[in-house]
């Protein structure tokens, strides 16, 4: 076999490993978390990013405002949830 089809070869693979072992999973984690955040309505409970635990008291297109225990309300984009954080906060109940 010639070196360079076998070096081509090796390229090629050295690509499809890398994505399925780094891309893939990373497209299929950032797809939950933006189907995640859609299904958000008022009255969940979520964690940000940040570690701030509240519930969902208002939804624009861009952010959510999240009232914390002690009444105040803050607002945060809704990148800023958690997805990991939030679902094991709701399944815990």
């Amino acid at each position: 076999m010639n070196p360079g089809l076998q070096q081509m070869i090796m390229f090629g693979l050295i690509i499809v490993v890398f994505y399925f072992f780094m891309i893939r999973p990373q497209m299929k984690k950032a797809k939950d978390h933006k189907k995640y955040i859609d299904e958000l309505k008022r009255g969940d409970k979520v964690v940000t990013t940040a570690g701030i635990h509240g519930k969902i008291v208002d939804i624009t297109d861009t952010t959510f405002l999240i009232e914390v225990e002690s009444g105040a309300k803050i607002r945060f984009d809704k990148s800023a949830v958690s997805l990991d954080a939030s679902k094991a906060l709701n399944t815990a109940k």
